[in-house]
C-alpha cells in the first residue's frame, strides 16, 4: 500500500508565513494615515446606529436621506464645535503661556482669610509666614513645570491641521459606514466567526455594546455638560468662555466634573460685584452639575470603572493627541468588557485561601527528594 504520509515542507511553510506577514505590513503601511480616522468613525457610527435607523424610518425608509441627515448632524454638532474650540484654544492660550513662563506668578495675599470667624487671624498669619519663608521660592520651582504643562496642552492643540484631517476622514468614513453598515457589520462578524467560531462572533457583539455604552454614557455626557456650562459662562460675561469650555469638557471626560471651572467663575462674578449674573450662573451650574447623574444612567448600560475612563483619557491624549480624548476611553472599555466576559466563563474560586495554600505546600513536599 502506498504511503500517503507527506513530510512537512518547512521551507514552503516559512515562505508562506513570510509572504502573509509582508502583505499585512504592507496593508497597515498603506492605510496608516486613515487608521485613527476610521477607528473614530467606527465608534461614532456604532454609538449612533440606533439613531440613524430611527431617522431612516422617519424619512420613508430612504437610506440616502438618513445618511445625509446623520452626516449633517455630525458636521454641525461634532466637527464644527471641535474645530472652533481648538482654534479658540490656540488663539487664547498665548497670553496664558507668556504669563506662566515669564516670571509673573506671585503668591496671592488672601486678605479674606481675616474675615473667617475664630481662626481667621491665625490662618492669615500662618499663610504670610509661609510666603515670607519661602513661598516665592516654592512658586519659582513650580513655575517651569507650569509652563511645560501648559505648553504640552497647547502643543497638542497646535496639531490643528492633523486634527482637521482626522475630522474629515472621520466624516467621510462615517457616511460610508452609515450607507453600508449592515454589510460592514456582517463582514466583521464573518471574519470573527472564521477566526474563533461562536466565541469570536460574541466578542464582536460585546465590543459593539461596550463602544455604544461608553460613547453615549461618558463622551456625550461630557460634551453636553461642557457645552451647557460654556453657554452659561458666555451669557454671564466670563472672559475666555470658549477656552474654559474646552477645559470643562476635559474635566467632565476625566470624571472631575464641571464645577471645578464654574465655581471660580461664580466667585469671580460675586467678587466683581455682579451679583445678578453670579446668581444666574450659580443656579445654572447646579443644573449642569446634576446632569451627570441623570444622563449617564439613561445612556450607559454597562458598568465601567472610572479609573479606566481616567486612564483612557490621559493615555489617549498622550498617545494620539486630542483624538485620544475620545478613542482612549473607548478602547480601554472594550478591552475591559472582553476580559471581564472571558473571566466569568469560569466560576469564581470558592475554596478558602489558606486551604489552597496548604494543598500546594503538601504537593511541593511530596515532590521534594527524600
Amino acid at each position: 500500500m502506498k504511503n500517503l504520509h507527506r513530510t512537512p515542507d518547512f521551507p514552503q511553510m516559512l515562505f508562506t508565513l513570510l509572504f502573509i506577514l509582508l502583505m499585512i505590513v504592507a496593508c497597515v503601511w498603506i492605510v496608516q494615515p486613515f487608521i485613527l480616522g476610521f477607528a473614530w468613525a467606527s465608534m461614532v457610527v456604532i454609538a449612533t446606529w440606533p439613531l440613524m435607523l430611527r431617522v431612516q424610518r422617519l424619512l420613508w425608509n430612504r437610506r440616502s436621506l438618513a445618511v445625509a441627515v446623520m452626516t449633517l448632524l455630525l458636521l454641525l454638532l461634532f466637527i464644527i464645535p471641535i474645530a472652533l474650540l481648538v482654534n479658540s484654544l490656540i488663539d487664547n492660550s498665548a497670553p496664558v503661556i507668556a504669563w506662566a513662563t515669564q516670571g509673573h506668578i506671585e503668591m496671592p495675599s488672601l486678605l479674606w482669610l481675616n474675615d473667617i470667624p475664630a481662626i481667621g487671624d491665625k490662618l492669615f498669619s500662618s499663610y504670610h509666614k509661609l510666603v515670607a519663608g519661602g513661598g516665592s521660592a516654592i512658586m519659582a520651582k513650580l513655575q517651569p513645570y507650569v509652563g511645560r504643562t501648559t505648553g504640552f496642552f497647547v502643543a497638542q492643540a497646535g496639531h490643528f491641521g492633523r486634527l482637521m484631517i482626522h475630522l474629515g476622514v472621520m466624516l467621510l468614513f462615517s457616511a460610508l459606514l452609515y450607507w453600508r453598515g449592515e454589510q460592514a457589520a456582517q463582514g466583521i462578524r464573518h471574519f470573527a466567526f472564521r477566526m474563533a467560531g461562536h466565541r469570536g462572533d460574541a466578542t464582536v457583539l460585546l465590543a459593539g455594546q461596550a463602544i455604544r455604552a461608553v460613547a453615549l454614557g461618558v463622551v456625550v455626557t461630557a460634551l453636553v455638560q461642557g457645552v451647557l456650562g460654556g453657554i452659561g459662562l458666555a451669557l454671564s460675561g466670563i472672559p475666555y468662555a470658549t477656552l474654559l469650555t474646552v477645559l470643562m469638557i476635559l474635566c467632565c471626560l476625566v470624571q472631575i466634573g464641571p464645577l471645578i471651572v464654574l465655581v471660580p467663575a461664580i466667585v469671580w462674578l460675586y467678587w466683581s460685584g455682579d451679583t445678578t449674573w453670579g446668581t444666574v450662573l450659580l443656579i445654572w451650574s447646579c443644573v449642569v452639575a446634576t446632569l451627570d447623574n441623570v444622563l449617564r444612567p439613561m445612556l450607559i448600560r454597562m458598568g465601567v470603572p472610572m479609573i479606566l475612563i481616567l486612564s483612557g483619557v490621559i493615555g489617549g491624549l498622550v498617545a494620539f493627541g486630542l483624538i485620544g480624548l475620545f478613542i482612549g476611553p473607548l478602547v480601554l472599555a472594550v478591552s475591559y468588557r472582553l476580559v471581564s466576559v472571558w473571566m466569568h466563563e469560569a466560576p469564581t474560586p470558592a475554596d478558602d485561601p489558606a486551604t489552597v495554600v496548604d494543598i500546594l505546600s503538601d504537593r511541593d513536599e511530596e515532590h521534594l527528594p527524600s
